[in-house]
């Protein structure tokens, strides 16, 4: 028997995309599946789109507003399947992106299975995005030297870095009983976070040279991770922090503290003026481990005057001549 295969697409506010998000999902050539759809207390016509369709393989679960995260995690709990794929509701599958990773993986329940990802601009046709060759497409890689890869940039590790969207993995449901559901009090890089610990609990990551997940880009609006509320800077800060503590938990690799003393650092300058003493505690991080690297965030004339001025300096012109645009 094929093994069922538990797509899970967390809903909220998004039906102008649903319909094609669903579609792909149903297009699979893989047969074994099941459709979660958790609605997270949308307020717009999703539930009509969601209405729309009349399979025996779509299960609707209705929720009041609780993130992103807390979606997943409902969806999990009520998935069948010994393989999880999360779809983010604007987003669409290749019709063989499951078929080509469960393949991959060969019925192991041990391993994760990446596939490649094309970046689509809202408005544009996805099919015709480019793709674009990543570091990770290939492998097999393990756990550890996968995560320092993905983490450490390219000025730390040239050619390596980057995102990884959650759409892209096909995650066996075992891996995610062993490292743990989502951590519903991050809301920014709550995927780094998860699949942190998923990668960690794995014994390494394969790859599918077949399937695509398509991952729907916005021109407009500003992203939840660039956004600069208290509580988005304090859920990346703890983002960080979990993901810090687990790699030196599982490698003695001085390459990790020197990786995330960037990150800390970066964050701390990005806090400042705004929230001081988040930007203390990042900044004061980032020294504890070391971090020698540039001071100040931004384009060549900001780094100019950081040179001149300080880092601080820089940052509270730069953030006040951005309010005064906004007026």
């Amino acid at each position: 028997m094929e093994a069922l295969v538990s797509i899970i697409i967390p809903v909220y506010n998004a039906e102008n995309y649903l319909e094609e998000c669903i579609n792909s999902a149903l297009k699979q050539t893989w047969q074994s599946i099941e459709i979660i759809v958790v609605n997270d207390g949308s307020t717009d016509g999703s539930l009509n789109v969601i209405a729309k369709f009349n399979s025996p393989n779509i299960t609707l679960i209705n929720q009041p507003n609780g993130g992103a995260s807390a979606a997943r995690n409902k969806g999990i709990k009520h998935a069948k399947g010994a393989y999880i794929q999360f779809l983010d509701a604007d987003d669409v599958l290749s019709a063989n992106k499951i078929e080509s990773q469960v393949k991959s993986l060969n019925g192991s329940l041990n391993h994760l299975s990446i596939c490649k990802q094309v970046h689509f601009v809202d408005g544009e046709n996805y099919l015709d995005a480019p793709v674009i060759d990543e570091w990770f497409y290939g492998g097999p890689f393990s756990p550890i030297d996968f995560l320092i890869k993905l983490y450490a940039g390219e000025e730390t590790l040239p050619g390596y870095g980057g995102m990884i969207q959650p759409n892209t993995w096909l995650v066996p449901r075992l891996l995610i009983e062993k490292a743990g559901i989502w951590n519903e009090k991050i809301s920014v890089d709550d995927d780094g976070e998860f699949f942190c610990r998923v990668i960690l609990a794995s014994q390494g990551i394969l790859f599918a040279d077949n399937g695509f997940n398509y991952y729907r880009k916005f021109k407009d609006s500003k992203s939840l991770s660039a956004q600069t509320s208290k509580k988005s800077i304090e859920s990346a800060i703890l983002s960080n922090t979990l993901k810090h503590s687990y790699l030196i938990k599982h490698s003695n690799d001085s390459i990790i503290n020197k990786i995330f003393a960037k990150h800390f650092w970066w964050q701390g300058v990005l806090a400042y003026p705004q929230y001081p003493d988040l930007s203390n505690i990042c900044i004061n991080k980032g020294k504890e481990l070391g971090y020698n690297g540039e001071k100040y965030v931004g384009g060549p004339f900001g780094h100019t005057l950081a040179r001149i001025f300080g880092w601080k300096a820089t940052r509270f012109l730069f953030y006040y001549s951005q309010l005064l645009k906004q007026k």
